[in-house]
């Protein structure tokens, strides 16, 4: 039985050739989803953000977008914006009301997202039980430790105002959370103004007294931004971001205990129950931004220029703002 001879000819390989290296060329032709990567900065007092992270949620909302996620924690709010300014990150997590003020000052091109309705009791100004500072105005020549730009500062600001004082009539210490509270502990202030965790904290593991907290006297919203060009550019995936802050936050109220457990040893090994009380002072009602509603944000911007902490008046109107 005779078999068929194999062409192995030069002039029969190269089209054979020629057509394999034409395959190859389509296969690595084929366009393929470039992944994006989205920065996310955030605070330890950042709970959502990092109830987001530590669960993996967000990661898994934005696949279907082809979108990465980075984490990047920061010290406190006014930090965490200058480097959402200059393009480090591209959201920040929720920032007390104060911080997108010092950020228009410095002409910062930020964009409000989102917002947590207010929380009036998640700050407030503590002292020593047995300080000899009774009431608001004994302030007066005082050492406060707070932190510069945050939330507790303009109720600081505000605290004075009621009582007659102004902020030159104390002494700032301008100190971060673990510093304001190491100098609180060892006596080195008269007085601490912060905000959750740290305040329950303090509150429940140093011998401690309340003179003030938000209640008639500073809301304490907490804003969500992003930097204007990346709203532009990713619209959709800051819609993500959004639900899946509103959705976290529904949860957490929902679950206390479970969002507890979560976020103890990421807070310092907290126990349960000051995570809980923590929490609990804390709306994580996630709202959309309104113009028409950013009445104390104006009154903050004046609060802090009329003290001289700001170097020009700002107009809080004057923002910009996406919608989901």
């Amino acid at each position: 039985m005779s078999r068929p001879i194999k062409n192995t000819s030069p002039g029969y390989r190269r089209p054979l050739l020629a057509g394999l290296f034409a395959a190859l060329a389509l296969c690595i032709a084929l366009p393929v989803e470039a992944q994006e990567t989205l920065r996310i900065g955030y605070q330890k007092s950042s709970t959502l953000i990092t109830l987001l992270k530590t669960q993996g949620t967000l990661e898994k909302a934005l696949a279907p977008q082809h979108v990465n996620v980075t984490w990047h924690e920061f010290p406190s709010g006014l930090p965490l914006l200058e480097a959402l300014n200059v393009g480090n990150v591209d959201i920040s997590a929720d920032v007390a009301d104060t911080v997108p003020i010092f950020a228009q000052a410095a002409q910062a091109r930020l964009t409000y997202f989102a917002q947590e309705a207010a929380s009036p009791s998640a700050q407030a100004i503590i002292v020593h039980k047995d300080s000899a500072v009774q009431q608001l105005s004994d302030l007066k020549g005082k050492k406060v430790a707070v932190t510069k730009a945050a939330g507790s500062h303009y109720l600081l600001i505000a605290a004075l105002q009621k009582t007659g004082l102004a902020f030159s009539d104390i002494q700032p210490a301008y100190l971060s959370p673990a510093d304001g509270r190491a100098a609180f502990e060892n006596h080195k202030v008269d007085a601490w103004v912060t905000w959750e965790p740290f305040l329950t904290s303090a509150q429940r593991q140093l011998p401690t007294r309340t003179l003030a907290d938000g209640s008639g006297l500073a809301s304490y919203k907490r804003y969500y931004l992003t930097g204007t060009g990346y709203a532009k550019a990713h619209p959709q995936v800051l819609s993500v971001v959004y639900d899946q802050l509103h959705k976290t936050g529904n949860w957490l109220k929902a679950n206390p205990k479970d969002a507890a457990q979560v976020l103890s040893p990421l807070w310092g090994n907290l126990d349960i129950e000051t995570v809980e009380i923590a929490n609990s002072h804390r709306s994580y009602q996630i709202q959309p931004v309104k113009r028409d509603e950013l009445g104390e944000q104006q009154k903050i911007a004046d609060a802090f220029f009329a003290a001289g902490l700001l170097p020009k008046a700002v107009d809080a109107g004057d923002v910009e703002i996406w919608k989901p």
